[in-house]
């Protein structure tokens, strides 16, 4: 029942609510007649106008006729002289030729053999002292023997004499370390036997 009174009575309101609006938008709306000047001269306007010609520059590529030029004259011919062919012997120019008698080379007379030399030290390594000697403060030497290989090596080496023991076994291993040169006996390498050298064990101050 209250939503029908609310219906009545808003139907009502809506139109006259409407009706103002549509009276106000009437009002903002309306705008006052303007009078229009008279138009003046008539302009007129060709969209079909004619292009004026312009007279472009031309340039001239016409060619001139080329000044001919003369080569140059060729370069002179030198003649060539022959030499003249010696008129004298070489005989008469330098001289007879000595005659000489030609040595005859045989075998016999000419030898290729090395010349014969002894064996000599080339390496020889000092031996290391014995630490027993160094600390008991042994100071000697060894006499040693041993005989050169044909290759330098020294071979069959002996201690004949020593002052301590203690020497010996080092003496024998520093010779074992020494390397000659060669034998050479008629240009065969030769063994060299009974070799002899000392051996000294000095301490340093």
């Amino acid at each position: 029942m209250g939503s029908i009174v609310r219906l009545f009575i808003g139907i009502p309101v809506a139109i006259i609510i409407t009706f103002g609006l549509f009276m106000l938008m009437r009002t903002l709306i309306s705008v006052d007649e303007v009078e229009f000047e008279e138009a003046g001269e008539d302009l007129t306007f060709d969209i079909t106008q004619e292009v004026e010609e312009l007279n472009a520059r031309t340039r001239d590529t016409s060619i001139d006729d080329v000044q001919q030029v003369d080569p140059p004259p060729p370069p002179p011919q030198v003649e060539r002289q022959a030499a003249d062919l010696p008129s004298e012997s070489l005989s008469t120019i330098v001289g007879n030729i000595p005659e000489f008698d030609t040595p005859e080379l045989n075998s016999g007379n000419v030898s290729f053999n090395v010349s014969d030399r002894d064996a000599q030290p080339l390496v020889r390594i000092p031996p290391q002292y014995p630490v027993r000697a160094a600390e008991r403060g042994t100071e000697g030497y060894c006499d040693m023997t041993f005989n050169v290989s044909p290759d330098g090596t020294p071979v069959d080496i002996q201690a004949t004499y020593c002052t301590s023991s203690l020497f010996e076994r080092s003496s024998v291993r520093a010779v074992e370390r020494w390397r000659y040169s060669q034998r050479i006996v008629d240009g065969v390498p030769q063994m060299r036997r009974g070799v002899v050298t000392r051996i000294e064990y000095e301490l340093a101050d």
